[in-house]
């Protein structure tokens, strides 16, 4: 899964069980369409891991600026009747505004695996150099079908409504995501060479990794 564009949006979050029918429907049906409608937007994809609430959602953009753009704050500052209700419901948020870095592979694939990471004082470019290399190479790992790394950059600017809705959003730093057809080739990699032990060892000063994600829903462009 290359992904498309210089730029990207990261979230994860946890909706309640007895919120998920309606969240579901809400953003399928409202959310990704009026996003991907805004210039720039070129990919929106959901995740959920299985038997749970937790969510990963990634926008695809076509450059940095797109952050920043006229058309993406005027949507973030005046939600609809629907999402004003549905964002309290996005419970633990994390929202990072990305570059992206360096990215492998094609298409959309079954399941993502995501790693939050940190490096350590003095050792960022030791870090890089291992995650760039790592990316490279397991896109071509089998079951795997790309890998990407992202670094959030956050734009100067003033809470928008939607995130004062929402009560304030966590903060991701550096992103890797690994994405295949085989959930047990990314569990293989989260607990191997992107695991907290080689990460450590190659510069990171802390890393977060779960379960792989399934793909619900993803949208371009020219599906709204």
């Amino acid at each position: 899964m290359r992904l498309l564009g210089d730029a990207a949006v990261a979230m994860w979050w946890n909706v309640a069980e007895e919120n998920l029918g309606e969240f579901h429907d809400w953003h399928s049906r409202e959310h990704l369409p009026e996003r991907l409608g805004i210039p720039g937007f070129n990919r929106g994809s959901r995740w959920q891991q299985p038997g749970g609430g937790d969510f990963f959602v990634l926008y695809e953009l076509e450059t940095y600026d797109t952050l920043i753009s006229d058309g993406y704050r005027a949507r973030l500052n005046a939600p609809t009747p629907w999402s004003t209700k549905m964002m309290p419901l996005h419970l633990q948020m994390v929202r990072s505004q990305c570059r992206i870095i360096a990215s492998h592979g094609g298409g959309l694939a079954t399941f993502i695996s995501t790693i939050r990471l940190s490096p350590a004082t003095g050792r960022a470019g030791q870090l890089e150099e291992y995650v760039r290399a790592s990316v490279e190479h397991l896109s071509h790992r089998p079951g795997v079908t790309g890998a990407h790394l992202l670094r959030t950059e956050t734009p100067a600017s003033e809470p928008t409504t939607e995130q004062k809705i929402r009560g304030g959003d966590a903060v991701a730093d550096w992103i890797v995501l690994v994405a295949g057809h085989d959930d047990e080739a990314l569990r293989e990699i989260t607990e191997g060479s992107l695991g907290g032990d080689a990460l450590r060892h190659n510069g990171a000063a802390r890393s977060q990794a779960g379960e792989p994600y399934r793909i619900v829903h993803a949208m371009v462009p020219q599906d709204v």
